[in-house]
């Protein structure tokens, strides 16, 4: 795992300078603390910092083909890199054993259809010197970050934001609707960032700049339109043969390799796989006296049975002290509180091992998340009432039922009110939101209302719904998720806080050919009779236990409204209202702060939304 950057002036006649693009790779040196390289020729730079994973002594880049006409800075992990290079071989000589050189092989050999190819995660910059062009490319799903800018004259890339500023020239203007977005998502959306010039790349594309010309081509999607009959007894078969050679693929390394092991069904099967294909694994978790969901003496449990090395830690988070921290690794606002965990496990595991493998992916793949299930019971109740008539009788009640967040659950009914008011994107977009349209137009300032000018962050959640290409309702919603909280929440999540610590973390359950073959699956085999991930327990029935596959899902929560009122009180306060911010409607804010410490009313949502804003603003002052 390594971080890449590096600057590209088409029609210049002088090399980048190599000073330039160390202050660059010096900004992600955590990404690879093993080595850095450059490369610098007329217009272009090219920039790397390693983590040795794979050919350790070799594989140092950037690399170039046999000529040099070719160069490669690569970051991530190609799994089937053997395979293309025993094609390749007897076409190309090889001066490494790594899967950097295959890709550049490959790319002489198929050009930008090279990436289809790769079954890996990996974000990728090719400097094709006989044509004179830049290629970046990002992996299907989106494990590994890549970032450009591009005005078009010059084009600026990085691994993270914060290497694209010793560039120069980079303006910090905001975007007004990245920043909308974040305080309804908790992250920002791709293709934008909080910053106007500076974009992502979007997962499954990559992006051309040749002369003063730039495209993005997407090279792949997610589909669930192919949709086959089966019996279930195939199906659980194939899935896990597909899920054993996700795994296997991923145990390739040179370097101690473990998972992390949560307890959860994810965790349990990779961990499992795991210790099947090669005991004993090595397991890493964590537990914290404060959560309420705290799996970890089920982790240990499971462990034990495999007698596998487990290493386990409990910690208080320290919230105080690791938020300047997130905030600067991430380098856009970002408001997921599980960060915070992931940051403790991820440090704790890199004591131990180089490479972990973890269970993110299976609740977006296999419909785990309890709000789908939730989600299609709306919409059967929508079916049977026009959308005319669910507006003028659900939408009062959502506004003007009282929340009840201390009530049992059958009378919580304003969320569910206020969902059934819209249409199945809205609704959904409505319940997965903090901060919906009302709350923002109390919480935004007058200049930052009539700059946004109506714009609505639900159109993003649209947009990937109108492009979902099925209409079973569940499909549509799984997309939308793999599109957006998946993409730029959690696995932006877990690749900041293992970056931080010099630890790649792999994932099976994302791999490509195991998602496309639940795409093909029927809705009912993945939700059914309201329980997620139907398929997969069945598939790993007598690999995994029983009372793991039947265990109600917890989660690891941190307690966020309790830390507000107490740890985090004089903190938080103090930043959220040390000065005036003209983006801020600060009476507002401050009345939702003595509601919560009072108990009136629960905001933590918001206010550590809020928090993790002031964080940002405060590195981005600094940088």
């Amino acid at each position: 795992m390594c971080g890449i950057c590096g600057i590209f002036e088409p029609g210049r006649d002088q090399p980048i300078e190599v000073s330039r693009l160390k202050r660059m790779a010096d900004q992600i040196a955590h990404r690879g603390p093993d080595a850095e390289g450059f490369h610098a020729a007329p217009g272009v730079g090219l920039a790397h910092r390693r983590l040795s994973i794979i050919d350790v002594s070799g594989g140092h880049q950037p690399l170039a083909n046999e000529d040099e006409s070719i160069w490669i800075a690569f970051n991530g992990e190609v799994y089937n890199f053997e395979e293309l290079h025993a094609r390749l071989e007897g076409n190309h000589q090889f001066k490494t054993r790594s899967d950097t050189e295959t890709i550049v092989h490959l790319y002489e050999e198929m050009g930008v259809e090279c990436f289809a190819q790769l079954r890996g995660m990996f974000a990728i910059a090719l400097w094709d010197g006989r044509r004179k062009r830049l290629v970046l490319a990002r992996d299907r799903i989106g494990k590994k970050p890549l970032y450009y800018s591009w005005d078009g004259r010059r084009l600026v890339f990085a691994s993270e934001i914060k290497a694209m500023w010793p560039a120069g020239g980079l303006s910090k203007e905001m975007d007004i609707q990245a920043l909308s977005d974040y305080f309804s998502l908790q992250y920002v959306p791709a293709p934008k960032t909080i910053y106007k010039q500076i974009r992502k790349l979007r997962p499954g594309h990559y992006l051309v700049v040749e002369g003063n010309q730039l495209r993005e081509t997407p090279y792949w999607d997610i589909r669930f339109d192919e949709v086959e009959d089966r019996p279930d007894a195939e199906w659980s078969e194939q899935l896990l043969d597909e899920f054993r050679t996700a795994v296997k693929l991923r145990m390739i390394s040179d370097v101690p390799l473990g998972a992390f092991l949560s307890g959860g069904v994810d965790s349990s099967a990779v961990v499992a796989m795991m210790n099947r294909l090669q005991p004993p694994v090595t397991t890493c978790s964590i537990g914290s006296p404060e959560s309420r969901y705290d799996e970890s003496a089920d982790a240990r449990g499971f462990a034990r049975q495999l007698e596998a090395n487990h290493h386990e830690q409990t910690v208080r988070p320290n919230a105080i002290e690791l938020l300047p921290k997130l905030a600067w690794h991430y380098d856009e606002p970002f408001a997921d509180s599980s960060a915070i965990p992931t940051y403790y496990v991820s440090q704790m595991a890199r004591r131990h091992v180089t490479v972990a493998l973890s269970g993110d992916g299976g609740d977006e793949t296999f419909a785990g998340y309890r709000r789908y299930r939730m989600t299609l019971h709306e919409d059967r109740l929508r079916s049977y009432l026009p959308a005319g008539v669910r507006s003028a009788v659900f939408g009062p009640l959502g506004r003007f039922y009282p929340k009840l967040g201390w009530a049992p659950r059958m009378f919580r009914a304003k969320s569910t009110f206020q969902s059934l008011s819209h249409d199945l994107i809205q609704g959904y977009f409505h319940g997965v939101s903090c901060c919906p349209p009302d709350l923002k137009r109390q919480l935004f300032s007058g200049d930052v209302l009539r700059e946004l000018n109506g714009y609505d962050t639900s159109n993003v959640f649209r947009e990937h719904f109108n492009n979902a290409r099925t209409a079973d309702p569940l499909s549509q919603i799984q997309y939308v998720d793999m599109k957006t909280y998946l993409v730029d929440d959690i696995l932006v999540k877990v690749d900041r806080a293992s970056m931080a610590h010099g630890l790649e973390v792999r994932s099976p359950l994302l791999d490509h050919k195991l998602m496309e073959l639940a795409g093909r699956m029927p809705a009912g085999l993945k939700l059914r009779n309201g329980s997620g991930k139907h398929i997969l327990k069945q598939a790993i029935h007598g690999l995994v236990p029983s009372e793991i596959l039947t265990r109600p899902k917890k989660g690891f929560s941190v307690p966020i409204a309790e830390w507000l009122r107490a740890d985090l009180k004089e903190t938080a306060s103090n930043s959220l209202f040390k000065s005036q911010d003209p983006l801020i409607n600060q009476d507002f804010l401050r009345r939702c702060w003595k509601q919560h410490q009072s108990g009136q009313r629960d905001w933590s949502a918001l206010l550590w939304c809020m928090l993790m804003f002031r964080g940002w603003q405060e590195i981005d002052t600094a940088a």
